[in-house]
């Protein structure tokens, strides 16, 4: 337990520094976007592109965590982090919408190892600590929520050009990894022994009710967040508002993401999993219905923070229901194949996101509406996925 706690607070203190680099991305992404972009429904491309980062490098950063460790694939993420955020900047300074692409996929590589912070936060954790184990690590990210909006509201107008010096503060953000990791404690895994059992085939694995579920769960709690998040900034400041409004309404979302993680294991030992996650698709749905309901300032804040705590529920309950549905030698595997998933399905969220934030409706709110709308479906698919699993035999 003295491994398992200190291993914890390193991976808190992690997801509070480097994460804050997250909300940094997601403020000034599409605003970047929008700037160097050539067509306004490509503004939100350099968000899109940090998820396509994060899902083709889940299953490879997976699987080189199972043959070196967690160390070294989060020190391999915190370079490619900084490497990111400046070519990023090289782009902004030279005017080149590539270059900003460019260092957006890059930093998906650091977004990648970040989702691994809560599953490594069980590593070394007892089966009754693992949930409180990654509800910790979640909270982690109420820092990372003042930090990131914090650097944005501090940098975005140092320079001539907007957010240069916003990014030159996420690289220093990332040259904080290497001090953080040289605490962390997490055993290599062993060397599988000459014709040991090495798990089920993924196939095999991916017909599990219980796998399949937590994966559907998890990867439509975490795109339809980032469905509407990605338009946020956007629609807030082609409402009137200022950029200073989107980055506090960003900010009170963020909260609401981690706010709830300090009570969320709890009540996952309490109530289950399952329950937790049908809870968060509800929360998620009405987040929606506030977003449809007006554009004015305390609408966009009342929809995000729902958003936060829908994600919340329905992210931390899917990890959970994934952890207890595997064995140990199929961890980097399922891990791996898991974020492959939500990320991809973040990736097309967010691609999408832009598309129906700037090209459908003919105006902002009738862009905002059609984002919010678009959650409907995902979230019945979700859900009827929760009560068929619910419905099984509890031996099967």
């Amino acid at each position: 337990m003295d491994r398992a706690h200190r291993n914890l607070a390193v991976l808190v203190a992690a997801q509070a520094i480097l994460g804050a680099q997250m909300s940094v991305n997601f403020i000034i992404g599409g605003l970047a976007g929008q700037i160097l972009s050539p067509n306004p429904c490509l503004a939100t491309l350099p968000i899109s592109l940090i998820m396509l980062g994060s899902a083709l490098t889940a299953r490879p950063l997976a699987r080189f965590m199972q043959n070196h460790g967690r160390r070294a694939g989060f020190l391999l993420s915190v370079a490619a982090g900084g490497v990111g955020a400046a070519i990023s900047a090289t782009g902004l300074w030279a005017g080149s919408f590539l270059l900003l692409l460019l260092g957006s996929l890059m930093t998906g590589v650091y977004m990648s190892a970040q989702g691994f912070y809560r599953f490594a936060a069980t590593d070394t954790a007892s089966e009754d600590f693992a949930p409180r184990a990654i509800s910790w690590v979640m909270a982690g990210g109420l820092a990372s929520a003042i930090i990131g909006p914090a650097l944005v509201r501090v940098t975005d107008d140092l320079t001539a050009v907007p957010f240069l010096a916003t990014y030159v503060a996420v690289i220093l953000l990332n040259l904080t990894g290497p001090l953080l990791f040289a605490f962390l404690d997490i055993p290599r895994p062993p060397a599988p022994a000459p014709g040991a059992d090495s798990g089920r085939p993924m196939a095999e694995l991916l017909r599990s009710p219980q796998i399949g579920v937590a994966m559907i769960c998890g990867m439509v709690s975490y795109a339809l967040m980032n469905l509407v998040m990605t338009s946020t900034p956007l629609a807030v400041v082609g409402c009137g508002f200022a950029p200073d409004n989107a980055a506090d309404i960003v900010s009170a979302h963020v909260l609401a993401m981690f706010a709830p993680s300090f009570f969320t294991g709890h009540l996952i030992a309490r109530f289950g999993a399952e329950r937790i996650v049908g809870l968060g698709l509800i929360i998620l749905a009405g987040a929606g219905a506030v977003a449809l309901s007006g554009v004015e300032l305390g609408h966009f804040f009342g929809a995000l923070i729902l958003l936060g705590l829908g994600w919340n529920f329905g992210y931390i309950g899917a990890t959970a229901m994934l952890t207890r549905a595997h064995r140990p030698e199929e961890r980097g595997r399922v891990q791996g194949m898991n974020d492959l998933f939500v990320f991809g399905g973040v990736f097309l969220a967010s691609l999408s996101s832009g598309g129906l934030m700037n090209c459908l409706g003919g105006s902002v709110q009738a862009g905002w509406n059609a984002v919010n709308l678009a959650m409907l479906p995902f979230l019945v698919l979700a859900g009827a996925a929760l009560i068929w699993l619910a419905m099984r035999p509890r031996e099967s």
